[in-house]
């Protein structure tokens, strides 16, 4: 299991694959370890970072509709790019964001500390719990055959990725379906994950400057949480990019 790896040997670990550039060549992932979190239910600190998050979607809000939010915009065209209605199937960015005029979901401190930070700066985020993760991750197009545990009505039920598809996985399975669409049960944040591999998505025009501005304050947002908090992390983009 990923707990006997350190941080750099995930990181260093972590692929996306060939096809998913040849899909979207503007693609770019910056993956953070963090180690030495705190758990613990919401509380008044994660509150105040939702709230701020909650009004600056909110301004951008009156200035257009969700739809056209430039990085929202760009990954409703990415899901068309492998055959998903963007109106049907949203990326967890959109989902979020639709979600400030009634108020982003209060779920535990950590959840809400990334999703915050989220649809502060308008980038799919995600956290797997690295002592349920088996192995690095990887990212790749699902050939149809791969099974996807997830729940329906409190029910758990397995499905299988569609054909073509992205998929996040480690050395067990799928962890995440249709790029930042749905995570899988098995490796979700829970009140007691102490150590997670976040997942931050980039399509133009967000600038990778953009992707470690969203990381870093992410970082100092749970360092804020203890002293003890420990953080790194990688940046993959197509081939020709300068990690």
């Amino acid at each position: 299991m990923s707990g006997a790896q350190g941080a750099q040997e995930l990181l260093h670990a972590a692929t996306v694959a060939s096809e998913i550039f040849e899909l979207r060549p503007d693609y770019r992932v910056l993956l953070m370890v963090v180690e030495g979190v705190p758990p613990g239910p919401s509380d008044d600190y994660s509150e105040a970072l939702l709230r701020d998050a909650e009004q600056s979607a909110k301004d951008l809000l009156l200035k257009y509709p969700v739809t056209q939010f430039p990085h929202i915009a760009a990954w409703r065209e990415a899901y068309k790019s492998f055959g998903v209605k963007p109106q049907k199937i949203r990326n967890s960015l959109e989902a979020l964001t639709r979600r400030v005029e009634s108020g982003l979901p209060r779920i535990n401190r950590l959840t809400d500390i990334y999703n915050a930070v989220s649809v502060k700066h308008q980038i799919p985020l995600g956290g797997e719990d690295l002592d349920k993760y088996n192995g690095s991750a990887f990212l790749t197009r699902a050939s149809g055959k791969e099974p996807f545990l997830t729940f329906s009505g409190g029910e758990p039920q397995t499905e299988l990725a569609a054909p073509g598809e992205p998929i996040w996985c480690d050395n067990t399975g799928i962890t995440c379906r249709r790029w930042n669409w749905r995570q899988g049960p098995r490796t979700a944040l829970t009140g007691d994950t102490t150590r997670v591999l976040f997942i931050l998505d980039a399509l133009e025009p967000l600038s990778n400057d953009s992707l470690t501005e969203a990381a870093d304050e992410l970082a100092s947002a749970l360092k804020g949480l203890s002293p003890e908090v420990q953080t790194s992390y990688r940046i993959i983009g197509p081939p020709t990019s300068t990690e």
